[in-house]
């Protein structure tokens, strides 16, 4: 499996716990034997825009956060491009669900689900796309963005039973996408 990354994700870009130094060593470290890892550059500005307001994108300039939220977002489109072919995962922070068209919150930027899915549709490469968001938190984010798109749908798991968890996305799982995004946000398991 290839696990598209970059060594600016080891650094912290906020005072949230999880931006805090050294879990991304931890992982990587952990997995290095046993993947590719593929080095993330950032996405391309025009393909922010197609996801986000100038306002928004000048917010995150302001911020100074423009580039580690970029460069995640470059490494969304990566692992999207390269999931096309063989299995990918894209190991960054910023995360992003929570960034919607001209907002954001919980320390998201730029949604890079939203980019890499759309920038693929937008090229053709992609009939159907399927976004299965497992983060506690509700990716409103994503939803905002892509909601309206008839290309793609997205399920966000409401079920606390682990049996009723995988049968709400089974019933959800189309048998007809192109492409399959994990918003894998890690905060879902009782010791995260």
């Amino acid at each position: 499996m290839k696990v598209i990354y970059n060594r600016e994700f080891n650094f912290s870009y906020c005072p949230d716990p999880a931006a805090a130094s050294g879990r991304m060593e931890c992982i990587v470290n952990a997995i290095q034997s046993n993947v590719t890892l593929v080095h993330a550059i950032s996405a391309e500005a025009a393909d922010i825009a197609a996801c986000h307001s100038a306002r928004h994108i000048e917010y995150v300039k302001k911020t100074g956060l423009y580039d580690i939220a970029s460069l995640a977002a470059g490494a969304a489109v990566l692992a999207a491009d390269t999931a096309l072919s063989e299995p990918s995962f894209a190991l960054i922070r910023p995360p992003g669900h929570h960034a919607s068209f001209d907002s954001s919150w919980g320390f998201c930027y730029f949604n890079n689900m939203a980019i890499a899915i759309s920038k693929l549709k937008r090229e053709n490469r992609i009939h159907k796309a399927f976004i299965l968001d497992i983060d506690l938190h509700f990716g409103d984010g994503t939803v905002n963005i892509l909601q309206h798109e008839n290309y793609v749908s997205i399920c966000n798991p409401t079920e606390s039973d682990a049996g009723k968890y995988l049968l709400q996305i089974e019933r959800n799982l189309p048998t007809d996408a192109d492409i399959i995004g994990v918003s894998a946000g890690f905060d879902n398991h009782l010791e995260d």
